[in-house]
């Protein structure tokens, strides 16, 4: 597979009338799949090796985010998904795999600036539900 550009990995929030909007500025995103791990180790385990219990334990999707302010519609969205306490629909859209949907928590919103440079935002959201994937 050839190389990817960054610009390309995309996180979209429901737009709240069927479709899908492009989070406005994001400059730099990432994407972080974890499960928990369930140990079974017991005095039987062969070499007394660690073993882990198949298909078990929590799996979770976090999203990290940040890029400039732009006032644009999706920033007036994510501001009003957080003070709300909703967990909208987002897609992740990776290059050359394919599309996570699934209910988003947004575990921190911040902002920020200097005097002589422009706004920027970051973005942490957490899954909050059943996630779905949709290879390319």
């Amino acid at each position: 597979m050839a190389g990817q550009r960054g610009r390309d990995v995309l996180i979209r929030i429901d737009d709240g009338v069927g479709g899908f909007e492009t989070l406005a500025g994001i400059r730099t995103s990432k994407i972080e799949l974890g499960r928990e791990r369930i140990d079974s180790t017991s005095a039987d385990s062969a070499g007394a090796w660690r073993e882990l219990l198949a298909d078990a334990g929590t799996r979770a999707v976090k999203i990290a985010g940040a890029g400039v302010f732009k006032n644009a519609a999706s920033d007036t969205r994510l501001r009003s998904v957080f003070f709300a306490g909703s967990h909208p629909l987002f897609q992740l859209v990776i290059p050359g795999h394919g599309t996570l949907t699934a209910p988003f928590q947004i575990a921190k919103l911040q902002w920020g600036g200097t005097y002589d440079g422009e706004a920027t935002f970051s973005v942490e959201l957490e899954s909050a539900g059943e996630v779905s994937f949709e290879a390319v």
